[in-house]
């Protein structure tokens, strides 16, 4: 099974961990580090490796992160270009988190990283779109 970590400032990766959990239940192959003000670049990059370490055999890691050229991406994607099979998805929300802890099973991180892009363009909309979308609909007209 393809392994998460996810990681961002604050208290970001705990608080999405805690609401995919009270949605999805506790998840396999997932680490959250949190990444607060308190904390260093080198702490972080300890924590990560030891997730690493604690994933086991995880060929295939995907890190999922908050800021793009923020730390927590930084620290991710040096990590990642070591490896192949690593990849770091960056602007993570929980809509995006939730559909692809869902749909990770069987995925390479590769086929997820397009699927994760995919999800993250398809979440972001706005309550006018959605009620236009649904507007534009034609309703389907019973006949004979």
């Amino acid at each position: 099974m393809l392994s998460i970590i996810l990681t961002g400032h604050g208290g970001f990766a705990s608080g999405l961990e805690k609401a995919m959990k009270q949605i999805l239940g506790e998840q396999e192959q997932f680490v959250a580090i949190d990444f607060p003000d308190t904390s260093t670049t080198a702490l972080l990059t300890s924590q990560l490796e030891r997730a690493i370490a604690d994933l086991g055999d995880a060929e295939d890691i995907v890190f999922l992160t908050d800021l793009l050229g923020g730390t927590p991406f930084r620290v991710a994607s040096t990590m990642a270009m070591e490896k192949p099979g690593w990849e770091v998805i960056t602007g993570t929300n929980l809509q995006l988190l939730l559909e692809m802890v869902m749909e990770r099973d069987g995925l390479s991180s590769e086929a997820f990283r397009l699927q994760a892009l995919e999800c993250g363009h398809r979440g972001l909309t706005s309550l006018v779109d959605e009620l236009g979308r649904c507007r534009d609909e034609k309703p389907v007209e019973e006949g004979i």
